[in-house]
C-alpha cells in the first residue's frame, strides 16, 4: 500500500475524467475484542494515514441522536471495526445471485433513496468492517465442493469497493479466492476506484459486477456514488485483458432497480448504447435484471432517512407478492413486468449476443 495512494482520498483513481472523492468517515470506531485482531491493525493503519478520528471502545455508542435525520447521520458517517458474531459462520443460500452469502461488512456509505438494506439489517444504518476477516474467509472452505462449481456473494449487506480504501478487504479476498478450485467470488459494487484490483492475480475466480441504471435515476436517487458513466468505464478496466492494463475479469452488469421511468425506453436504451461503446471487445459478461420492489416496513424507514424523496412508492399502482414466511412486497403489476421483460431480454441480446442473462425478477 502506497502512502501516496491512500493519503489522495482517491485510493486507485476510477477510471474517468475526473476522481471520485472516497467516503471518509468522521469517526472510526473499533471495538475493544476487533482491535486485538491482526486484519484490524491494517485498517488502523489506514485510518491513520488518512488523518481520520479513531477511537476504542467496548461498544459503537453515539449514533442515537435528536431526530432520525440526525441519527441517520450519525450513522452514516461512523465506520465500526468490529467481530462478526458466530452466527456469521453458519453461511445462507442467496438464490439467485449464488449459492451462498458471506460478509466482510454491514452497511453502505452510499445515499441510494431506494436502499435494499433498509428494513433489512437493524438500528441506525452505521457501516461495520468485520475484523476477523481470515476467519470469515476460512470458513467458506467447507462450503466448497470438489465435483461442483459454488458461488459465494460477498454484497448482499454492502458494497465492498465503497470501503476498501480503507480496509483492503476486497483484495484479500479476490487473493483467498484465488487459491481454491471450483468456486467463484461475486460481488457488486457502485463505485468505480477499481484500481487497486487490476493486478490481482484472481485465475478467474472472481466475477466483478457494476450495478449501473438510467443516468436520470442515477442523479436524483444514488447520491455518493460516481456518475453511471464513471462506472460503466471502471468495468470497462476489469473485463480489458491484463495484456493491455486491465484486470481480465468476467464481469457483470446488475441493473437494479428497474423502474419504468417516463421515456425508460429511451433511458434504458441510452445506457445499454453506452455501455455496449466501451464493451466493445470480447468478454466474459453477464447480466442481472432486478426490477424495483418494497415492504411496508422499507417504506417507512426510507421516508424517515430521505423525507424528500421522489421515489415511487404507491401501494396503489402495485401488485402483492408473498414470500414463503408470508412476507409481502409491493412489485410492478404483471404487465408492466412483461413490458419491461420483453424490452430488456430484446434490446441486451441485440446488443450483447454472447452475454448471459443470470436472472429476471
Amino acid at each position: 500500500m502506497q502512502q501516496t495512494d491512500v493519503l489522495s482520498g482517491e485510493l486507485g483513481l476510477g477510471p474517468g475524467n475526473k476522481a471520485f472523492k472516497l467516503w471518509l468517515p468522521r469517526l472510526v470506531v473499533f471495538t475493544a475484542d476487533a482491535f486485538e485482531e491482526p486484519y484490524a491493525q491494517k485498517i488502523l493503519e489506514r485510518v491513520k494515514l488518512y488523518g481520520l478520528k479513531y477511537e476504542v471502545s467496548r461498544r459503537v455508542t453515539g449514533l442515537k441522536g435528536a431526530s432520525e435525520k440526525e441519527t441517520y447521520q450519525n450513522a452514516k458517517s461512523t465506520l465500526a471495526i468490529v467481530k462478526a458474531p458466530p452466527s456469521a459462520f453458519s453461511l445462507r443460500p442467496i438464490p439467485p445471485s449464488a449459492d451462498w452469502q458471506f460478509h466482510l461488512a454491514e452497511g453502505c456509505p452510499a445515499h441510494c433513496q431506494y436502499c435494499y438494506l433498509a428494513g433489512s439489517l437493524t438500528g441506525p444504518p452505521a457501516i461495520r468492517v468485520f475484523a476477523n476477516l481470515p476467519a470469515i474467509l476460512e470458513n467458506l472452505v467447507k462450503y466448497t465442493s470438489r465435483s461442483q462449481f459454488v458461488t459465494f456473494e460477498a454484497s448482499c449487506y454492502t458494497d465492498p469497493l465503497s470501503l476498501e480504501h480503507l480496509t483492503g478487504g476486497l483484495q484479500e479476498t479476490i487473493n483467498f479466492f484465488s487459491r481454491l478450485q471450483n468456486t467463484q467470488l461475486r460481488f457488486v459494487t457502485k463505485f468505480d476506484a477499481v484500481a487497486p484490483l487490476l493486478d490481482l492475480e484472481h485465475h478467474n475466480n472472481t466475477r466483478c459486477r457494476i450495478s449501473l441504471n438510467a443516468h436520470s435515476i442515477g442523479r436524483k436517487l444514488e447520491s455518493g456514488t460516481p456518475a453511471v458513466s464513471a462506472r460503466i468505464r471502471a468495468l470497462r478496466s476489469l473485463a480489458l485483458p491484463k495484456s493491455v492494463g486491465g484486470g481480465g475479469y468476467p464481469v457483470g452488469v446488475v441493473l437494479a432497480p428497474i423502474m419504468p421511468i417516463p421515456n425508460w425506453e429511451q433511458e434504458y436504451g441510452r445506457l445499454l448504447d453506452e455501455l455496449s461503446n466501451e464493451l466493445d471487445f470480447p468478454c466474459d459478461l453477464t447480466f442481472e435484471l432486478i426490477t424495483h420492489r418494497f415492504t411496508p416496513g422499507s417504506k417507512d424507514i426510507l421516508l424517515k432517512w430521505y423525507p424528500g424523496t421522489t421515489l415511487e412508492m404507491d401501494e396503489q399502482v402495485r401488485i402483492v407478492k408473498r414470500n414463503k414466511f408470508g412476507g409481502i412486497k409491493y412489485v410492478y403489476p404483471k404487465l408492466m413486468m412483461n413490458e419491461l421483460k420483453t424490452f430488456f431480454y430484446r434490446e441486451i441480446s441485440a446488443r450483447f449476443p454472447s452475454a448471459k442473462i443470470l436472472y429476471w425478477t
